[in-house]
């Protein structure tokens, strides 16, 4: 990994980011790998580069349902600096790429050790909260269709491509919605020339379109991540 790349770790002065470097190890995020499990011990926390992960709540006898997305922006397993080590979410890998990961523990000792990643970590738990409620919000009230253009933008920021891998039947799922619902949804925004859909491969065609045709909650989450951490 030639150049730190998650926006976290470049938040941390010079000094501190290269003691933290220096615990972590670079690491390929394989596409469908679940990298905790609610209820469970976290044995890593992970800094994206060009790979992202969802976050996503699951409760007995009903579908997954994804209630985060973390890219380069984030980190998977801020619970481990708040001194939990049980995972509250399933993570999985949703877009195959690197990644830094450090062992918790290193984590935790990490954090103890330097207030500046002390601070971005507070921060970043702010930012997570908004988004869980953001999400929550979204769910009760908004349409299918203006939940999916922003769950597109969501991962078109965090994919760093117009091309990537998407059925709808994942789709579904992770919207926590029937898939007809989907592929009516998706019907539109490709007839209005958003996106093209052709066998699981979904194009952005029209970035500032898919915008407009999304829900507030998408702004609304740039904008607390934008106060809080830019």
């Amino acid at each position: 990994m030639a150049t730190v790349q998650n926006h976290l770790i470049k938040l941390l002065p010079r000094s501190d980011r290269a003691r933290f470097l220096s615990s972590c190890e670079e690491v390929q995020l394989v596409l469908a790998d679940v990298l905790c499990m609610p209820g469970e011990a976290a044995p890593y926390v992970y800094f994206p580069v060009d790979g992202f992960i969802s976050l996503v709540a699951t409760t007995d006898g009903s579908p997954y349902l994804e209630v985060g997305m973390v890219g380069r922006e984030g980190m998977v397993g801020a619970h481990v600096g708040l001194g939990v080590m049980t995972a509250p979410l399933r993570a999985v890998v949703q877009g195959s790429g690197s990644s830094w990961r450090i062992s918790s523990q290193a984590f935790q000792r990490e954090v103890a050790a330097s207030e500046a990643l002390q601070r971005v970590l507070d921060r970043y738990v702010c930012v997570l909260m908004n988004h869980l409620t953001t999400s929550a919000t979204c769910l009760r009230f908004h349409q299918i269709g203006p939940r999916l253009a922003r769950w597109l933008l969501m991962s078109h920021d965090r994919a760093h491509s117009d091309n990537f891998r998407m059925t709808h039947e994942f789709l579904a799922y992770m919207l926590g919605v029937r898939r007809v619902g989907i592929t009516a949804a998706a019907g539109v925004l490709q007839k209005s020339g958003l996106i093209e859909y052709t066998r699981g491969d979904l194009t952005v065609l029209d970035r500032i379109g898919l915008e407009a045709a999304a829900c507030g909650c998408y702004a609304s989450d740039r904008k607390a991540y934008a106060d809080l951490l830019e």
